[in-house]
Order: C-alpha cells, then structure tokens, then sequence
C-alpha cells in the first residue's frame, strides 16, 4: 500500500500530522491541578520535538475540570508552544453541547492549528444532529479548522460511510480522530473518507499507514514516550516493515500488561494514559485521576518499565 496520505503536507490537515503527544493533567493530593508541573511536561513535549502537542483529550481528564481550568491549561499551552514554534491543537471536548461550543470560542481566540470537538453525548446524536453540532462548531470557531474525536466509547459511533455523510456539510472539519478495526473498515475508510485526516490510536499507526489511510495519531505511545513514539513515527517513511515489527511488539506489550487494568479492573482510558506516563518516566505526571475517578497504584511501575525496556526499547528512550 502507498504511502501517499501519510506523506502528503497539502490539505486543511497538512500540519496536523504524524506524532502527536500530550500533556496529562498532574493531580495533586487535594484533587488541585499542579499547574508547574504541567508547565513542565509541556516543556519536556516541545524538547522530545514531537510533530504537535494537542490538549484535553482523554488523558486529559477534560470532562473532570471548570471552565477557569480549562481557561488556564489551554493558555499554558498556547503561550508555551506559540514561543517554541511548535504546532498545537485545543481539545475543546465536552459532553455538554453549549460548554463544548463555549469552550470552542474561547479556544479559538488562541489561534490554534485545529480544535478538537467531540458530539454531545448525553444522548446519541443522529447523523443529521451531529452534523448540525459541527456547523455549529465551525461557526463558533470562526476560521480555526476542526478535528472530531470520535472514540469507541461514544454513545454514536459512525461507520465510515455515515462519517462522510455527517462531515461533508461542514468543510471546516479536516480530520477525524477515531478507532480502526479490521481490514474491512480500512477499505471502507479508504473509499469514503480520503478526503480528510484520519488519525488512528497511536499503537496501530503503523498499520494504519501502511493501509494508506492514517495521516497520524493523538497518541499514547507518546504518554509512553514521546521522544520513542517520535521516532517510530519518523522511521515509517524509510521503513515501514520494521515499524510494523515495533507495532507487533507494542500491541503485545499493552494487550498483556496494560489492558487487563481496564478488562479485569474497570480504571479509565485516562488511567492507563497516566500509567503509561509513569513507566515512561518522561515527566512528573504521576498515576492520580481526580475524582471520583480511579488511579492505579504507581507500585506496579517499576516492574513494567522493566517489561517495557525489555520489549520495546526502540520506544524506551
């Protein structure tokens, strides 16, 4: 499969492409955000020279703040990568339609590279409401162009063929962020959304440009490594099988030690993110949620940073 998509820097997604990491909120002991150490993971984002940063996803935790929080991380982040020159994208994420679109108008007065929106999820939407959301989005954007995540939890997940109905109503939308499956999925992503930036989960990159669909990913082999996940990413252009070998041992890695905290345990998206920053040992996140929301016990890094050194140190810098 041609490499076409992942390599071509035209379109509204040009620069939002490859290897994008981001800041995890580090929660102190009274449930506070500590501001310093996000600033400083920010820092150490810009110095792994990733390809972007992007804010308030999942690992975000950005159903769990008030909107001066939000205010205040999203300004950190601004003024932070705008004096390094590096490209930045604003999750505006919120489950509540009128915060979102809120959020949205403020985040665009910081002049990010996209926003990233997700649809209102107290009920699902239809296909004709969801693209009502996004011109509604797009309004309140203004000229900042627009990235959907749309997640497998989703009380709407839309097949390839219903994302191209939803999204081509509303141009301002570039990129999609959501999950792949089978190669059956790929061919109909092929077919129906070429037209925009698909970014896949960060550990199956590789397969997703080597099916020619993925531009990049909002990734959490990033919250593992960023500087790792960078490399990786940089190394499909020259050789794809060899990435593709990482990816084996990668999805192996998280599928044996990572995804039974979720399968067996019941902790969030959001905790492994953080679990995974802490096996990185990057930066100062930390394992702790705010709550009500569940972390994992930081005494079970040690050993899976071993694990992880031993299966992935092309990825373990």
């Amino acid at each position: 499969m041609a490499l076409t998509k992942f390599e071509r820097r035209d379109g509204g997604w040009g620069r939002i492409r490859g290897n994008w990491a981001t800041p995890l909120l580090p929660i102190n002991e009274n449930d506070s955000i500590d501001f310093a150490r996000l600033a400083s993971e920010i820092d150490r984002l810009i110095a792994a020279k990733v390809d972007g940063i992007y804010s308030n996803g999942t690992a975000g935790e950005f159903h769990n703040q008030t909107e001066a929080e939000f205010d205040a991380i999203q300004r950190l982040l601004a003024d932070r990568c705008s004096d390094a020159g590096m490209p930045f994208v604003i999750g505006a994420c919120q489950p509540d339609s009128r915060i979102s679109l809120e959020r949205v108008r403020r985040a665009a007065d910081m002049r990010p590279e996209a926003i990233q929106v997700i649809l209102p999820d107290w009920w699902p939407v239809t296909t004709a409401e969801a693209s009502d959301f996004l011109t509604m989005a797009a309004e309140a954007a203004g000229s900042v162009p627009l990235v959907l995540y749309q997640p497998p939890h989703a009380k709407r997940v839309f097949a390839p063929a219903e994302l191209a109905t939803l999204l081509k109503p509303v141009p301002q939308v570039i990129g999609v962020k959501l999950g792949d499956e089978d190669s059956s999925w790929y061919e109909q992503a092929r077919r129906h959304l070429d037209t925009w930036g698909i970014y896949v989960p960060g550990h199956h990159l590789a397969t997703g440009v080597e099916q020619g669909v993925a531009v990049g990913a909002f990734s959490n082999v990033a919250c593992l490594s960023p500087s790792g996940a960078q490399q990786w990413t940089s190394s499909m252009a020259d050789d794809l099988n060899q990435a593709l070998n990482i990816e084996r041992r990668l999805r192996a890695f998280l599928e044996d030690h990572i995804a039974p905290f979720a399968g067996m345990h019941g902790y969030s998206n959001a905790a492994l993110d953080k679990l995974l920053a802490a096996i990185g040992g990057w930066a100062d996140v930390g394992t702790r949620l705010r709550r009500p929301y569940r972390w994992i016990d930081p005494a079970v890094v040690p050993d899976l940073r071993e694990k992880a050194k031993a299966a992935l140190p092309e990825i373990m810098l």
